[in-house]
Parts: structure tokens; sequence; C-alpha cells
């Protein structure tokens, strides 16, 4: 259903009684799920938004949303898990296991035919026609898509495990899987077999003991009259299997493998914590606000190839990590001012700091490190230039130039002075006036001043020049041949818009001309401001990215910028009612105006 890209119709916040509405219905479909379950899958405070969209095929669908994650999906009103809920749930569904090639054809829309199926010893799980089911890999319990059967357990065994045994909805790499944060699936081990379970196995509906004994001949041969690509794949792999060692059973032995998720994850959350305390926050930091500790301590700490998620773990806040911690007696947390918490002290000589090893960087991280403070962001050379309109090219082809020339304001001031004194226009009686002649006054002068003006002073005459002077700005980056170009060099916005259901957003435009790239620092602000941000194309600017963060960050963006990225120097503050604008900027050798704050709506004021 989700192979190919979907169109979003809307993307609002549910309600409080949509959540509770919610909340029941997951209840209902999924009777498994105990009550804290329920509240972890469909959060009471945290952002959970509805996303209604069509697929590629027209189907109307609705899809809820938290955390930056779709977590289920409404088709045709009954209620689907994806994969990133089945993760966190794996025993959520009955589960049927396929080989891995065979996953590549289901991504790509295909069903999921039973010649493809990879029958465990305790034998297939019990279902119904119409029932939804997980389908995972070998040697992994984590699910990697989601289908309803065709048939029932007992049909498949009696048609000898031939035809199409699930219509596939959702898969693991499908369009729906990257509108979250496209993670991997974690490594699930599969279950023991249990005694009881192989005795109610032999008991249930009409399998008898022979279909189940047969049943790994008919999941290895019974492939001759079926799609030939899943034929071949799942021969292929059986082969090789049956090469294997059976004691491994495909398993990771890494002792790792044996943790869920949420251990796992719990695990990273402790080892970045006790990385940040030790080696980054000194005693001078504190207090630090325990959002600082973890977008700018923690998340740095986090090992290579991993992502650090507290919504993942088993606390599911910061908050309540960090009071764990307090009740451990490494750090001391206060709430300095209403609803913001701080950390006011940290026991450096507890036995969990002290005995905490660092991690040697790999090669590949010292090589980024390295390369980050060799190649430091340099602001770019910027300088206000001047072309020749076709309406003075009579005051400039002495000096050589015609229509387009280029100009800085220092060489059209010596070009005007020259001309003045060539022409012996400086009056004689007061050196400060220059008359004008027939060329001046069609250059410079109003219709309407042409028989009124005679005379100009110079500071006004070369003013007056250089209004009639088309704009243009070179800029140098470093290491780079100078750029040209016509017109004014637009500033870097940063501008609060309001999205649907009255969320504010904050979006940065422009900053390509600063040599700034918009992935880059879609990534920092994502850390600093601790939001969801997105890159898009600007409207009205062609190859231009737009930087969108969640909330209103305009002041925060714009301390960054100035602070941090920019390294700009000069910088004085206008308060106006509606917000703050930067001026008088300066970048490098040249750059006013480089930072523009803009915003459609009142908010902070200094």
């Amino acid at each position: 259903m989700f192979a190919k890209a979907f169109r979003v119709k809307s993307n609002t916040a549910i309600k409080g009684s949509d959540r509770r509405k919610l909340r029941a219905d997951v209840t209902a479909v999924f009777p498994t799920l105990g009550t804290d379950q329920v509240s972890e899958l469909v959060p009471g405070k945290e952002e959970l938004n509805i996303v209604k969209l069509y697929a590629h095929r027209g189907d109307a669908v609705a899809v809820y949303v938290s955390g930056g994650n779709p977590i289920l999906f409404e088709l045709e009103k009954n209620l689907y898990p994806t994969v990133y809920t089945l993760w966190s749930y794996p025993d959520l569904l009955p589960t049927f296991t396929t080989w891995p090639l065979v996953l590549e054809k289901l991504v790509g829309g295909a069903d999921l035919m039973l010649p493809g199926l990879v029958v465990p010893p305790a034998g297939l799980p019990q279902v119904q026609k119409g029932d939804l089911c997980a389908i995972a890999l070998v040697g992994n319990r984590a699910p990697v898509a989601i289908g309803v059967a065709t048939m029932s357990t007992a049909e498949m065994l009696a048609s000898g495990l031939k035809g199409k045994g699930f219509s596939v909805l959702h898969t693991y790499q499908d369009h729906l899987w990257r509108s979250g944060d496209k993670s991997s699936p974690p490594s699930i081990a599969p279950l023991a077999l249990d005694p009881p379970d192989l005795s109610e196995e032999k008991g249930s509906v009409q399998a008898d003991a022979t279909l189940q004994g047969d049943m790994r001949h008919l999941a290895l041969e019974g492939e001759e009259e079926e799609d030939e690509e899943v034929q071949q794949m799942c021969g292929e792999k059986s082969q090789s299997e049956a090469t294997e060692d059976p004691s491994v059973g495909g398993l990771n032995p890494d002792p790792t493998d044996s943790k869920t998720l949420q251990e796992q994850m719990d695990e990273l959350l402790q080892r970045c914590f006790l990385h940040a305390l030790k080696c980054r926050v000194k005693k001078a930091d504190l207090p630090l606000l325990t959002s600082t500790l973890l977008g700018s301590h923690m998340f740095s700490c986090c090992p290579e190839g991993r992502q650090l998620d507290i919504k993942k773990s088993s606390y599911k806040k910061l908050s309540k990590f960090l009071q764990h911690m307090q009740q451990e007696q490494i750090i001391q947390v206060k709430e300095l001012s209403k609803g913001v918490e701080s950390i006011v002290a940290v026991d450096w000589k507890h036995p969990r700091i002290t005995s905490f090893v660092i991690p040697e960087p790999s090669p590949t991280s010292q090589t980024i490190q390295e390369g980050s403070r060799e190649q430091p962001y340099h602001p770019p050379d910027i300088k206000s230039l001047y072309c020749v309109p076709a309406s003075m090219t009579l005051l400039f082809q002495e000096s050589g130039h015609k229509k387009g020339s280029v100009l800085q304001g220092s060489e059209v001031r010596t070009i005007v002075i020259n001309y003045a004194k060539k022409n012996d226009l400086v009056d004689a009686d007061n050196k400060n006036l220059v008359k004008l002649d027939p060329i001046l006054c069609d250059c410079i002068l109003e219709k309407n001043e042409q028989h009124a003006v005679v005379k100009l002073p110079w500071d006004s005459l070369l003013s007056r020049c250089l209004e009639k002077l088309q704009p243009a700005y070179q800029v140098t980056f470093p290491g780079q041949e100078p750029i040209v170009k016509k017109g004014k060099i637009g500033p870097i916005d940063i501008t609060l818009a309001q999205r649907a259901s009255n969320k504010k957003v904050t979006v940065v435009r422009n900053l390509e001309a600063y040599g700034l790239d918009p992935c880059s620092v879609a990534a920092i602000l994502q850390q600093r401001c601790q939001a969801s941000t997105t890159i898009t194309p600007a409207p009205g600017a062609k190859d231009s990215l737009q930087v969108q963060i969640q909330g209103n960050q305009v002041h925060h963006i714009g301390r960054l910028l100035l602070a941090s990225v920019l390294q700009m120097r000069k910088l004085r503050f206008s308060t106006l009612c509606c917000g703050i604008q930067l001026l008088n900027v300066q970048l490098g050798s040249e750059l006013c105006d480089s930072v523009r704050l803009h915003s459609r709506g009142s908010f902070y004021q200094s």
C-alpha cells in the first residue's frame, strides 16, 4: 500500500477526547496490550498528530504520529500497527517468518506467497482468514511487514503451502516507514520452544500429525508452481541453511542481541549521561539546564552509528531519568524557575562516574573530528558594488567604462571627481560646489530639476550618482574565485509562521548565499533547540532550500547564527512592538542587514 509515495491531505493535532477514543479502539483491537502499554502507545500529554493522506492507489488512510514516528494507521475503519509499534511490542500479532531475500519483493509491493514461509519446529501460528499478522525474518523476531491472512492456518497446510498467504499492507523501508525516523529493526531473539506450546500446537484446529510432520518438506519443495523469484530465493536459502550448524540457528552470538530494544536504549542513555558528566560538564557550568545537558552534551557522546532516543527507553522522559539519577545521588536537580529544571550539583566522586571507562573514538570519527578542526566555517567576504546602467554610460565612457561595467564605491567617487576637474566644473568661488554640465544633468537630475538645479555640493553629487547606479555585490568564499552578482544580497531571513491547529514553526531561508549548508544547519538546530527540523524547497526561489524548526525558535536561532555559526561582529538591537529586528550587522569585511528577524505576530520583546 505504501510502496509508492503518498499525498498528504492534512496534519492536525489530536484533541483530548479523540485521544481517549483512540485508546479505547486500541484496547478493543489489541486486547493483549495492558493499560500501561496502551498509555505508552497513545500518550496523554505528549504531541500526537493525525495525518490524513491518500495512497498511490487512491485509498484514504489516517496515520497517527507520535514522537515523529507513525504508530498506527486506519484504513476502512480498521486499525493497524506500524513496524515502529511492533518493534516495541513484537508479540502484539501472530508472527510468521520468511527469508531475508524475500523482504526486497515485499517492499516493492508484492504479497507474501506461502512457499516463502519458513516453518518453525513448533509449527505455524494459528490464525483465521482475515486475521492481521506480522511477518519477521529468519533469526530476528522484530517484524518487518504487516499483512492480512488470505486463508486460515489449516487451509495453508491443506494446500501444501501453495498460493498467496498474506496481503501485505505495510513494510519496513516503504514510504510510511520513511515518514518516521528511518530507524532499523532491533535485534530480538526468537522465542525458545516450550513443551506446553508444542502440545497445544498439536491439538489445535484441523492440522493433523501427518501435515505437521511434513511442514518443513512443504516449505522447501512446494514451490514449483508459484512465483519463480520467491521460490528461487527460498530454495537457495534453504540449501545454505542445511550446511550451517543447527545449534547456531542463524542467531548473532553477540550477548546484546538477547536484550530488548528498551534495555539497550536504557544502557545507551546511562552511558551517554556518565560520559557527558565525566568529560564535558564542568563545575563552572552549573547550574546547567537539563535540556542543555541532553542537547549539547549527551547527544555528542552517543557512539557513532547509534541514535539516542529517550522515548524508546523505559524512562520515556528526560525528567524521569534524571530523577532516577538523583535517587542514586549522582546529581541534584532543582526547579530554579517555573517549569524549568536545572542540574545544580554533581558528585564527580560517585563510583559510577569514577569507574566509567571513556570509550575510544573510532578511526572514522577521529578523522571527521580532525577534519572539522582543520576546516572551521569561515564567513565569506562580501563587498558592495555598482553596475553602470545605459542612462549613465556618457559619464563613465571617458574613463573607459561601458554599460554593464562593475565598479566599487571608491572607483565611482574617483571617476566623478576626475570628470568634474577635467571639465572645469568645480566652482571657482566655492570649491565645495560643482557646476552641472548637460551630461551630469541627464545622469543624476530628475526631469523637474533640469532647469532649477545648476550646482550641487560634492557629497550630494556623489550620493545621487551612487543612487542612479544599479546595485551589485561580490562574494568571495575562502579558497574560491570571487563571484559577482547583480542586485542586493538577500539577508538570512528568520520568520515565525503559523500552521494548522495554531502550531507555530520557525523558517530560515537564504542560508546558501553565505556558504551555509541547510542540512548541516538543520542538524545543529535540531540539537540546540531540541525540536524537530525539516528541509523543504524555498517557495519562489530556484534551487534554494529552507529549514523549518518546530515551535517559536526565532530568538534562539538568531543568537545561535550570530554567535556560533556566522561569527558576526558588530550588532545593534532595535526593539519593535512586534518583535526584534537586527540592524547594522557586519560579517567579514562588509555585510549589512545580513540577518533579518521578522514575525507575523507578537513574540518575545526585549
